[in-house]
């Protein structure tokens, strides 16, 4: 099977993020600002968590391959790893799991420098489109993972409240990525991912 025709992804819980699956024309005009309190709690929040980023960041992307398969597609390196201790311990997926987590660490830290946000977010979003190919639908599912992990692991941090304005901040993400995907000239994604 070619990357098109993989099987398609199981859908992400609708209530993270919303909109259409697997398409960047749904984009709302723009993403819906975080205010001073929300960006606060975001930071303390991630405070807590980036002490174990490697950890976290290896247990968000098992859970993702485990939980979406055809994922994988995307990894040579570890596309065939169907054992989550296998992948635990391939050094590749650690490497890409503190990439992610640092990706994730630079926005945290800058939430009120939304112009660097905006260019961080936009250089993973043009690698991912024109580079890697990776259906955009992805993003939406691993934004959906990555608040899982946090809530299950940092139970004490991550009541419903602080997990609303996480939610938020990963609606901010994926629609900044699906902005840089439409600027790639991503027109829409197709149907193999929906």
């Amino acid at each position: 099977m070619s990357r098109r025709e993989s099987p398609p992804p199981p859908p992400p819980p609708p209530q993270l993020l919303g909109g259409q699956r697997g398409e960047c024309e749904d984009r709302p005009e723009r993403a819906e600002p975080l205010s001073d309190a929300e960006r606060e709690i975001i930071q303390d929040t991630w405070g807590h968590v980036y002490k174990s980023c490697e950890d976290v960041g290896v247990s968000v992307l098992i859970r993702f391959f485990i939980n979406f398969p055809s994922a994988k597609q995307y990894f040579s390196q570890f596309r065939d790893m169907d054992d989550p201790e296998e992948m635990e311990q391939n050094s590749q997926l650690r490497q890409h799991a503190c990439r992610v987590m640092n990706a994730l660490n630079t926005v945290v830290e800058n939430l009120n420098d939304p112009e660097k946000v905006s260019s961080v977010l936009a250089l993973v979003g043009k690698a991912h489109a024109l580079k890697h190919k990776v259906e955009p639908i992805y993003f939406k599912i691993l934004c959906g993972v990555i608040l899982e992990v946090l809530s299950e692991d940092f139970p004490d941090y991550f009541p419903a409240e602080v997990q609303v304005v996480w939610v938020k901040l990963m609606g901010a993400l994926y629609w900044h990525v699906t902005g840089a995907y439409t600027e790639a000239g991503w027109l829409q994604v197709s149907s193999s991912a929906v």
